[in-house]
């Protein structure tokens, strides 16, 4: 399992304050008005668009804030001024970041992410420069305990998984990006789906010392607690000695 995947488990289990939750909303609110503005409003025919709201319902978005935006994305309550902004970089340590935005303010979004590159040592690149070394996977994020984790596994690798991945309680099911809702309506309605979504993953991951990896660890944080940012991958692994300082 990468690093990052283990650092958001640990970032899951310290909990979310109302604050950060309101925030979380928010970035779940613009991906379903983005989703449905390009794909359309009908989530039977936009897969993109049914994903997105999976994910507000997994975390627990009321519905009512996914009917506004729903409407929102098809025109109906109000146009959006939201434009899709991607980066690519390098943070501390050499990592590869991808960071994927959005806002209805270019120049401020661009100048905040690249004074956070900066701060840290890392740099933005141009388009394409680490892309190269992501694919694009579903993965599916399950709680489990040892008495039912084999049983999990097996349901994914039958249903067309092509990685499972197990540690500490947690299993992630790695799928091509067409077979995610497949597979995850295969593992049943009584496995604790913690997060389904498409995700770059690392080709392969850079492994960090402690001292650059909590400095990496805090870029990461700072980059995923803008406003305009939605998501961050990076190829970086974390020692265990660097992602308890972070649970404590």
């Amino acid at each position: 399992m990468s690093g990052h995947s283990k650092w958001s488990q640990i970032k899951r289990q310290k909990g979310v304050t109302d604050a950060r939750r309101g925030q979380l909303f928010t970035k779940l609110a613009r991906e379903i008005i983005m989703t449905a503005r390009e794909g359309g409003a009908n989530p039977d025919s936009n897969f993109q668009l049914r994903l997105a709201i999976q994910k507000a319902k997994d975390n627990n978005m009321p519905s009512d804030n996914i009917e506004r935006a729903l409407k929102r994305g098809s025109g109906e309550g109000g146009s959006s001024d939201l434009v899709e902004i991607a980066f690519e970089g390098y943070g501390p340590g050499g990592i590869a970041v991808l960071v994927q935005a959005m806002s209805d303010k270019r120049n401020r979004t661009v100048q905040e992410i690249r004074h956070a590159f900066a701060r840290y040592g890392g740099n933005l690149g141009e388009t394409g420069c680490v892309a190269w070394l992501f694919d694009s996977r579903g993965v599916i994020s399950v709680g489990c305990d040892e008495s039912n984790a084999e049983e999990i596994e097996l349901k994914a690798i039958d249903a067309g998984a092509e990685d499972v991945k197990s540690e500490k309680g947690l299993i992630e099911i790695y799928t091509q990006p067409g077979d995610l809702e497949k597979v995850r309506q295969a593992l049943g309605a009584d496995v604790h789906i913690i997060s389904a979504e498409i995700n770059m993953v690392p080709k392969s991951t850079i492994f960090l010392n402690e001292h650059k990896a909590v400095q990496a660890m805090n870029f990461l944080d700072q980059l995923e607690e803008m406003d305009d940012v939605q998501r961050v991958f990076s190829n970086v692994d974390f020692p265990d000695s660097a992602l308890e300082k972070m649970h404590n």
